[in-house]
Parts: C-alpha cells; structure tokens; sequence
C-alpha cells in the first residue's frame, strides 16, 4: 500500500520518533520526523507536508506556539496534536490555534492514522476518548516519570503495593509503542 501523504513528526522523544517513522512507512506513508521548533520549521522548507503530528512538550519549548508557524509556511497542513498530559484547556487552545483532532500519550500508529481519517470522512465525529484504563496508564507513567523510573517510589506514591505496579506495567507494556 502506498500513499502520497507525506508525514511531518514533531517530538523530542527520538525513539518514538524512530519507532512511528518505520510504523508509517511499513504502510507506505512518507514520514520525515523532528525533534524541535528549528528541526520542524527548516523541514517545512524543502517538502510540501500533507499531514503532522506535533507533540505539546518539545524539550521545554511549547507546540501550541509552534502551531501556528506550521500553518503559516503550508496552511492546507492537518495537524494533529499529541500530549502526554492531556487537559481540556490545552486541547482547546490547540484547536483554536489550528489543530484539527488532539490526542494524549500513549498512542498506537493505527489511532494517529484514525485521529486524521475520521475527521476526513465525518467532521462531527471524534476518536472515542481514552479510556479509563489508558488514562489509568498515563497517571501511572507520570508519576514513574517523576520518580525517575523507580517503581518502588512510584508506588508509594501511588499508594499501590509494588507487585501491584509491577504486573500493570508488564501488562500495559505494549502501550508504550
């Protein structure tokens, strides 16, 4: 299968990059990823994007300021925007600022592909929000984040006894792609 899209990615996080580059090309997309508000901007001046997922947090630099640069260089781009910490205040700036669906972390290649498609076909219709399993998930890979990884810290914090952790993350692991 392939396609004329052509996928700009934009996160600092250069193994999810890599992993959803070789995702959308196993489907035919053309997916060219960056890492920053410099990275992002110096690619819009040598391909013409159909599509990008930008990523809120780009290594302490904001995407919903970096939003608006993007539409302005190619304003017929579909950007979707990507967050690990999901509000409803931050999904709202982002679609007033041009954003046409807001996801949050983790995300699979095929919700991306989905986040773009069903507002291609239906313009009313949303992805299903996540649910409350995956929002569990992403409470529980904050906290990990803040406690740098140590699982023993991270349930305390979470007042869960550590095997209890241990097994959601070994059951949850495949969200992380």
């Amino acid at each position: 299968m392939t396609t004329n899209e052509s996928w700009l990615l934009i996160d600092d996080d250069a193994a999810f990059l890599e992993i959803l580059q070789r995702a959308l090309t196993r489907r035919g997309i053309s997916a060219t990823g960056a890492h920053s508000h410099a990275t992002a901007l110096s690619a819009l001046d040598d391909i013409d994007f159909t599509k990008c997922v930008l990523d809120l947090n780009l290594a302490g630099e904001s995407g919903l300021q970096l939003l608006p640069e993007l539409l302005a260089r190619q304003p017929d781009l579909k950007i979707l925007v990507l967050t690990g910490y999901g509000s409803i205040a931050t999904a709202v700036e982002a679609m007033r600022r041009g954003a046409i669906n807001y996801l949050c972390k983790p995300v699979t290649v095929h919700q991306l592909i989905s986040g773009f498609e069903t507002l291609a076909t239906a313009p009313e219709l949303r992805p299903e929000p996540p649910s409350v399993e995956e929002m569990e998930w992403e409470h529980i890979q904050r906290v990990l984040n803040e406690h740098e990884g140590n699982v023993s810290a991270t349930a305390r914090a979470l007042h869960m006894h550590r095997r209890t952790l241990q097994r959601k993350l070994q059951k949850h692991s495949h969200w992380r792609n």
